[in-house]
């Protein structure tokens, strides 16, 4: 038992202090040596990125410029100094930006609109957004629908992700816990629209990992599926009855893009990155230092801060060219393959090459990996499960305060928000 309190103290205190790594970056001139902060285990990747992308512009630096790490406490007073110096007017409210850094040690919550790649709803005192708003760090992401699809007026509609949950949610409850976990119209002496006809045959159900978008051609974005009810449901009102058909639209594109990145939006991207620009990526709850370079690459590239990487100094971008990473590829500070010492993981994901590097490095067995993540996976499903069963609590509530004179009968109800929270 001491030995495992003793690994576990001795886990959390790396895990408050990053290892610095030094690349080279720019072109021409303004090409220098700096040192970007390298993530390990399950460190505050948000503030990770907006230090990173502040080092990279040049706007703070670490000093001095030998250290090998730095702490929260570090970067939070150089983040700080830099917001406070960096606003000349003083008519401007920077406390909003300031009071919502200390959060970011254990995730921001961000809620994309599918509709436009910078577009985010702000949240509950909007101090996530003026933190990149003051710092002037573009927020992105490509979790957008392609307004050519089937599914886009219903996506237009529902317009964010808290939005879409809170319609699934609602719309479970409305059939009573069928939606998530069977066919609402499967019912033989109720017509109506059959689930097989509002999702494509390759779509994955809620509790499915992510396959749906990669197991889609490129010819077929991932957000494209066919909706054509077939007739308007018996058992349920035209109101809950539009409800339910649009949450299963809803739910659909959830489901076939679990990576949070549509091939439309990866296009959108491309656009909206300026050549040379840094930019702040969220996706698949993670938020990463997006890049486009000078010059004739137009590719996009995300900084690779894995501290797995820490000593590779050939690995320094990761090549964005598909949604579910697949086809990415390591590159170098030039935009070179990369060829690590280690060993050649180029072409692989970060995470499949991360865990490689690791065996290879002997930091831990293959098997203890894989039960790591399976326990991970289990231990995610039950947080969700939870949170869906307190949110159907609390809608249930609201019901019965609006309607105090009901039924009697005891009903179930269920909710499917997940909060979008970076870590």
């Amino acid at each position: 038992m001491s030995e495992r309190v003793e690994a576990s103290s001795l886990r959390s205190s790396r895990a408050d202090v990053w290892d610095l790594k030094e690349i080279t970056f720019g072109t021409g001139e303004r090409r220098r040596k700096v040192k970007i902060i390298t993530q390990n285990f399950n460190g505050p990747c948000s503030f990770i990125a907006i230090c990173n992308i502040l080092i990279l512009r040049g706007d703070i630096q670490i000093q001095p410029y030998e250290r090998t790490s730095v702490s929260y406490e570090f970067l939070s007073q150089l983040v700080g100094e830099y917001l406070l110096l960096s606003c000349t007017d003083p008519d401007i409210d920077i406390s909003a930006a300031l009071s919502v850094m200390p959060t970011t040690t254990k995730g921001l919550d961000l809620n994309p609109q599918f509709t436009a790649v910078d577009s985010f709803r702000p949240g509950e005192g909007g101090g996530e957004l003026q933190l990149f708003s003051k710092a002037g760090i573009r927020l992105l992401h490509g979790w957008v629908v392609d307004p050519e699809s089937p599914a886009a007026s219903v996506l237009s509609r529902v317009s964010d992700y808290d939005s879409a949950v809170t319609l699934i949610a609602d719309a479970d409850h409305i059939t009573k816990g069928k939606l998530l976990h069977s066919d609402v119209f499967d019912d033989s002496n109720v017509p109506g629209p059959s689930r097989s006809d509002t999702l494509p045959s390759n779509t994955a159900g809620p509790s499915s990992l992510a396959a749906g978008a990669s197991s889609q051609s490129s010819t077929e974005p991932s957000n494209q599926f066919q909706f054509e009810p077939r007739s308007p449901s018996e058992a349920y009102s035209e109101q809950d009855r539009q409800k339910i058909e649009s949450a299963l639209v809803a739910q659909g594109f959830l489901d076939s893009t679990q990576s949070q990145l549509t091939y439309y939006g990866l296009f959108q991207l491309a656009t909206a990155v300026e050549p040379g620009s840094l930019v702040a990526l969220f996706r698949n709850s993670h938020l990463s230092v997006l890049h486009k370079p000078e010059g004739e690459d137009s590719a996009l590239y995300t900084l690779v801060t894995d501290n797995v990487f820490l000593h590779e100094s050939s690995v320094v971008w990761e090549r964005l060219e598909d949604v579910d990473g697949g086809w990415s590829t390591f590159v170098d500070c030039d935009f070179v393959k990369s060829s690590p010492v280690g060993g050649d993981f180029a072409g692989q994901t970060a995470e499949a090459a991360a865990r490689a590097y690791e065996v290879a490095a002997g930091v831990g067995d293959p098997a203890d990996h894989e039960l790591a993540r399976r326990l991970q996976a289990e231990e995610d499903a039950r947080a969700r499960q939870l949170y869906l069963q307190r949110e159907r609590q609390r809608a249930e509530r609201q019901r019965s305060q609006a309607n105090p004179i009901g039924d009697g009968e005891s009903r179930k109800t269920k909710k499917a928000k997940d909060k979008c929270i970076i870590m």
